[in-house]
């Protein structure tokens, strides 16, 4: 057996895990969402020999993961006992390591992607089993913040808003500072002050003309940052596709009986169509959800070659290590500077994050 064998088998769900220990009930957990190929981002993370790194296992110079970033985040809201993430068995090669601190009954494999909703339910589900009334927070895994303390107040006080208003499911909206083309907005049905407020709509990339118009109303970026109760969830799936929770549910609790959630989880995949929360699921059911403003905090997603061009002209070096390969991890500053004349011009292919 290879080191990569040992590894994997160490943290498969397939390996007969322990059963989790009981949690105290009513806890704050977080959900790292690891699980996607960043398609979009190919051009830009793909290495010498050809081999294309999901964009959350980069370092943008050189030092933490991107997937490291978001853990640390993550425990700005919960202890490491209730910190969970999401990633792809196919992935393994590069999530080994960075999860090694987590527990092996806390890394949720899916067997291939079938969307974030289907990541986010399989998240939630196992939290519920072991805690009925969990709070989560659940955190992308591809995000750049400058200024994390900003972020972490803001997610404090979202989970305090969810342990007032239990049936509440809050979306964090970053307060921009530019009209930017390449986002996702919230527009807030109410002027929102030190609280939340119900979401009127939604606007996905708007024209910059109409990003400033929106910014006039007081709209917001859409981090896809949710906190909410466990409860409050599964209720959101419920009215979106009862089936699929069912389905969902089942396999997560033959896992637990036979130990062997690896199994259940791949004959349930291999059927499943996949489902984008943020697109079939909030902006379908926008009325449910609540939308909390967070100061301008340097924050951004890296979801494009264009977003890392300028996150890595606006970020002082100061801010991240300058160290080409001190995480061991793919540089995109590297990467960028390597390929810089391909990547200016915009010439890339399109692909889902």
């Amino acid at each position: 057996m290879t080191q990569h064998d040992r590894m994997t088998a160490r943290r498969s769900p397939g390996r007969a895990p322990r059963r989790a220990p009981p949690t105290a009930a009513g806890g704050t957990w977080a959900v790292v969402l690891a699980g996607g190929d960043g398609g979009r981002l190919r051009a830009l993370t793909t290495t010498a020999s050809g081999v294309a790194v999901p964009k959350q296992f980069c370092s943008l110079r050189g030092g933490a993961s991107l997937l490291e970033e978001a853990l640390q985040r993550a425990a700005a809201v919960a202890p490491t006992e209730r910190i969970s993430t999401v990633v792809a068995a196919q992935h393994a090669d590069w999530w080994c390591r960075p999860l090694a601190g987590l527990a092996p009954e806390n890394v949720f494999v899916q067997p291939q992607n079938r969307g974030t909703a289907l990541g986010i339910l399989l998240a939630v589900l196992n939290i519920y089993e072991r805690d009925k009334h969990a709070r989560v927070v659940i955190l992308p895994a591809d995000h750049h913040v400058g200024d994390e303390a900003v972020l972490a107040t803001a997610l404090g006080q979202a989970v305090a808003a969810v342990r007032a208003r239990p049936t509440d499911i809050l979306l964090l909206g970053i307060t921009p500072d530019e009209p930017d083309p390449e986002l996702g907005y919230i527009v807030p049905a109410e002027e929102l002050g030190d609280g939340s407020a119900p979401v009127a709509w939604f606007v996905e990339k708007p024209t910059v003309r109409d990003a400033t118009a929106l910014m006039g109303r007081g709209a917001l970026w859409n981090a896809f940052i949710i906190a909410a109760r466990v409860t409050a969830l599964l209720d959101l799936f419920d009215r979106y596709d009862p089936g699929l929770l069912r389905r969902m549910r089942f396999a997560v609790r033959r896992g637990r009986v036979s130990a062997d959630l690896s199994t259940a989880l791949t004959d349930l995949y291999v059927r499943e169509r996949s489902v984008d929360f943020s697109h079939d699921i909030v902006q379908r059911y926008g009325a449910v959800f609540r939308v909390l403003r967070v100061p301008a905090c340097a924050w951004t997603d890296l979801g494009t070659v264009q977003r890392v061009t300028k996150t890595l002209l606006a970020a002082p070096r100061s801010a991240v290590s300058p160290d080409v390969r001190a995480g061991g991890f793919l540089n995109l500053e590297q990467q960028h500077s390597a390929g810089r004349a391909v990547f200016a011009n915009g010439a890339m292919s399109g692909g889902q994050a």
